[in-house]
């Protein structure tokens, strides 16, 4: 041992001493003598509410899924040749191809000098000249207001408006984010307070996207299942709100109601009576409404459309819009753009109180600001091109494009769900996803059970295992007791998504073979 310090330091050891030993030779002197440092940060002492956060997208998995692929990559043989990931939103993963109007707005604004080049159309050179002059030293580089980009934020207004045929949007209320996840955790930063059973209730929907329920947990809130009817293509039933509501009082204080419309992970549109009634409940239950937005241009349903919380409640009269507290949530990551890396998004916050108002720029302040560059992405999907502008053409031509092959993709995943025995999905009105209600046999209930894991998540890891495809278990979601879900996206190209359906059958018909011990599976 003496020897190799002396190698490295080229002299006795009593000359250099522990100074000039390496961390591993530090460690053995100390080891010797007795006095082996502990860590500072171990399972014990970190933050339990760390520890209590669960994030079902990027799972146990998902992980496995990344360890196959690579193993692919170095020649190792499996039943497969390539991973099919279904399992996230991410729609330029899947192969969908970017906007151009959009990219050549951001690459603009990133790099100026193209301002001169005749290759862009100057609709997009005059976006990007404005978004330039409102950024410090005209350059996407620099630091924005924390609540964001002025011209942006009045942009954002002004979409608001013509979205909502005429209800005024102020641009003092418009907040731009990183991704709608950042304005939906700090909304909640600010809602939670108390303890005990004067602790913030936070009502959620059961399936729901497992932010909500991390974000929750992180700030040591309570949450609050309410559940939708899947007998009713997942509607929203205003007397489960109630049920809900009355039962958490009980142990907390509800403050606040979240809402996906469109849904993620069960894909329905919400009628505007649903919506009316969610909003009467909050106006008398004196909740606030988080409503969550990001796929109001992802409608499939022919006979179904998008209504924004705001627009209800200005149609409600001005008891209901100048006193309800909304805060509504909107991203560059879904919708037709997909452009989920750019973590570009908005919030508008209604009646929110003066005060509290000041607090919360303070404590958007902390993060500085959004990218700007996602400010910029944010500002062409409020801003795209008009009828008489040079890129109109092709910019309607690709957005029409992504939302028909969606539509499309949703019609084949349900209906070729709902010919496989034991799978029931419904209609996917909305969104990116499928949640199809799956049939686990008894037997297979009980040995994922004695394997200390959730029946479905069993049944998704195996199918990982035989067939390549990653989707996410139902139980990540939510879901009621004695169900058994999983969530696929419908963003594969249309060839990759039937091979995975003729795989999923294939694998799910076994499956049940071989728990059940039926020649053919009923439904």
């Amino acid at each position: 041992w003496v020897q190799s310090i002396r190698l490295k330091t080229q002299g006795p050891v009593e000359q250099y001493g522990l100074k000039r030993f390496s961390t591993a030779e530090a460690t053995v002197i100390l080891r010797e003598n007795g006095k082996m440092r502990e860590k500072t940060l171990t399972m014990d002492t970190l933050n339990p509410q760390v520890k209590a956060v669960e994030y079902a997208v990027r799972g146990p998995i998902v992980t496995k899924a990344g360890d196959i692929e690579r193993g692919l990559q170095q020649g190792q043989k499996h039943p497969f040749t390539e991973v099919i990931k279904a399992n996230i939103g991410d729609s330029h993963a899947m192969g969908q191809k970017p906007i151009t109007f959009l990219r050549q707005v951001v690459a603009l604004c990133s790099f100026p000098e193209l301002l001169n080049s005749p290759s862009f159309p100057e609709d997009a050179k005059q976006r990007a000249r404005r978004i330039l002059q409102g950024c410090g030293g005209q350059s996407l580089g620099s630091y924005s207001a924390s609540q964001g980009v002025d011209c942006i934020r009045q942009d954002v207004a002004v979409y608001i408006e013509q979205r909502d045929k005429g209800v005024p949007a102020d641009w003092d209320n418009i907040y731009l984010t990183t991704g709608a996840s950042d304005g939906i955790v700090s909304i909640l930063k600010m809602l939670v307070s108390g303890q005990g059973r004067s602790r913030s209730g936070v009502m959620i929907p059961i399936p729901q996207y497992p932010l909500y329920s991390a974000a929750i947990s992180e700030l040591e809130a309570v949450q609050i299942n309410y559940y939708l009817d899947e007998d009713n293509c997942w509607a929203l039933d205003i007397n489960e709100l109630h049920r809900a509501y009355q039962a958490a009082k009980e142990h907390c204080h509800p403050r606040v109601i979240c809402i996906i419309n469109p849904g993620n992970p069960t894909g329905q549109v919400q009628s505007r009576k649903c919506i009316e009634d969610v909003l009467h409940f909050a106006y008398e239950e004196n909740l606030f409404v988080m409503s969550d937005e990001v796929y109001q241009d992802n409608v499939y349903s022919p006979d179904l459309q998008f209504h924004s919380f705001k627009k209800v409640l200005y149609e409600m009269g001005p008891e209901y819009f100048n006193t309800v507290e909304l805060a509504s949530f909107h991203s560059t990551s879904k919708g037709y753009s997909g452009e989920c890396g750019f973590r570009g998004g908005y919030m508008e916050v209604l009646n929110l109180d003066l005060e509290v108002k000041a607090q919360l720029v303070k404590l958007l302040s902390v993060r500085l600001c959004p990218p700007v560059s996602g400010q910029a992405a944010m500002d062409v999907i409020v801003n795209p091109p008009l009828p008489h502008e040079p890129s109109y053409l092709q910019f309607h031509k690709e957005k029409s494009a992504v939302l028909g092959a969606l539509a499309e993709k949703a019609q084949v995943t349900e209906q070729t769900l709902n010919t496989v025995p034991g799978i029931k999905c419904n209609p996917v009105q909305g969104a990116m996803y499928a949640f199809p209600r799956i049939f686990i046999p008894p037997r297979a209930v009980e040995e994922a059970k004695s394997l200390g894991m959730s029946p479905d998540m069993m049944y998704c890891l195996r199918l990982l295992e035989e067939t390549g495809i990653c989707l996410v278990p139902g139980s990540g979601f939510g879901q009621r007791e004695g169900t058994y879900h999983f969530r696929m996206t419908i963003l594969p190209t249309t060839e990759k998504l039937k091979v995975l359906l003729e795989k999923l059958r294939d694998f799910h018909i076994k499956f049940l073979k071989e728990y059940a011990s039926l020649e053919e599976p009923k439904r």
